[in-house]
């Protein structure tokens, strides 16, 4: 059993096959039926774009027509005209009936009041629970492996939801959780034997620096083998990937953003996209709302309709996040297209027509550990995009950096910013330690008076 090469052999051998698209349609339909009998909120959207029911949907091309995004200014719009009821907006949104839901989580609500993932017992099971254990295997997870659960717990999809599935590959879980902190992270996958590691990159980077004074030893002496990362794009950047891997010994894979994990290709391939059968994946265009077809090198926004369960209820919904996609063969030789995770919609900056993500500056600040501690912040007046020049970045130097190699090491780094982000900022130089780390996502952006 545990030398197959996929958790669901069924379905993970025909991602991206005409078979598959028979098994999209068939859900997809069934999803418009329970729509339709079920969330008031998109029948009415599709009946005014001529849908009438499942039998006008002929293809799974036909979709994107039918219904238009859901998004984040929609789903504050529907809040508001349900006087912030959340089961009121839930009986107008959800394709089952409210008395389904077993479980409710949220986002962080970090820029605005948290957006519910209500969760039924077949979406614990049957829709995360399988996503999760494909990525697990895929990453090399097995049984009889201890698995240090270090996301933030508290109403987090990736918390305590995880914990609940019935699907179980025999992995021991040790749900230490973000919350605990640190200290407590590292203590308890040394005491317990963790061999697996879960959590946002940066978390895993911050427990790097924290380790030799915690534990009186070096983070490698966990002896963790899989580090299982996603929340945040840090996974995807090889400057990060090359520091993570170095310091624990350990694979690191990156999941998330969607249905996706990364491979065990020595190079950053993207993360293939493994739930054909469990969700439509599609990219639009993040100004105009229309379609993208996928193919290598298309980028725009994902959009995400679930075809199972009924609480999570993705129905073309957008996370915020753009995706680049490659959907040509993978060297490692796994099923499913790929996508990366250029930045995100809100965190879009345009400084003098260009336009950069944070990621991009991350990778780039990344590139010069331990010249510098890896920590940034963008300073901005006003929110984004637009940004008036000069983009204005706080950088910490790193422990061994004096203040006399500032100059020498600033050229360098605005050197490589123009070089590859076309951009040339101002820095502001911090000493180490000077940022608040962060067990959750990393906030690159700061408003002034926010």
């Amino acid at each position: 059993m545990s030398e197959r090469r996929y958790w669901n052999e069924e379905f993970e051998t025909i991602l991206g096959s005409e078979r598959m698209r028979e098994i999209q349609l068939e859900r997809l339909r069934e999803r418009v039926a329970q729509m339709f009998a079920h969330a008031p909120y998109f029948r009415r959207r599709m009946e005014e774009r001529g849908v009438q029911g499942p039998a006008d949907i002929k293809a799974v091309e036909d979709w994107p027509a039918a219904l238009p995004p859901f998004t984040k200014a929609d789903y504050r719009d529907l809040m508001e005209e349900c006087d912030n009821d959340v089961y009121r907006f839930l009986d107008e949104t959800l394709p089952v009936e409210l008395s389904e839901l077993v479980c409710m989580a949220a986002t962080s609500g970090t820029t605005g009041d948290p957006q519910p993932y209500p969760l039924t017992r077949v979406d614990i099971d049957e829709l995360w629970g399988e996503y999760l254990q494909r990525g697990r295997w895929r990453m090399g997870v097995r049984p009889g492996d201890r698995l240090v659960h270090a996301f933030a717990l508290s109403m987090f999809l990736a918390g305590v939801p995880p914990l609940q599935t019935s699907r179980d590959d025999g992995t021991m879980q040790i749900p230490v959780g973000a919350e605990g902190g640190v200290a407590r992270i590292l203590k308890t996958a040394r005491f317990f034997g963790g061999n697996v590691l879960s959590c946002t990159p940066s978390l895993a980077e911050h427990m790097i620096e924290r380790a030799p004074e915690i534990l009186g030893e070096p983070i490698s002496s966990l002896g963790i083998r899989i580090l299982m990362c996603g929340g945040e794009p840090g996974a995807g950047i090889p400057e990060v990937r090359q520091r993570l891997e170095s310091a624990y010994g350990a694979k690191l894979y990156d999941a998330g953003a969607g249905f996706g994990v990364s491979c065990d290709h020595p190079e950053y391939q993207g993360m293939h996209w493994i739930a054909d059968d469990l969700s439509l994946y599609e990219l639009i265009d993040p100004h105009t709302q229309e379609p993208i077809p996928l193919a290598d090198g298309a980028e725009g926004e994902a959009v995400f309709t679930t075809l199972i369960g009924g609480g999570f209820g993705w129905t073309r919904l957008t996370l915020g996040d753009i995706h680049q996609v490659t959907v040509s063969p993978c060297p490692c030789g796994a099923t499913g297209f790929r996508y990366r995770i250029v930045g995100r919609v809100d965190d879009m900056l345009k400084v003098k027509g260009v336009i950069v993500y944070p990621a991009a500056i991350d990778s780039v600040v990344s590139g010069f550990i331990p010249r510098v501690t890896g920590e940034f912040r963008i300073a901005l007046d006003e929110p984004p995009p637009r940004v008036v020049p000069p983009l204005k970045l706080r950088v910490e130097r790193g422990e061994q950096t004096p203040e006399s190699a500032i100059p020498e090491l600033e050229a360098e780094i605005l050197r490589t910013m123009k070089e590859r982000l076309k951009v040339t900022p101002e820095i502001e130089w911090l000493d180490p330690n000077v940022l608040e780390r962060s067990a959750h996502k990393t906030r690159f952006i700061e408003i002034k008076n926010k």
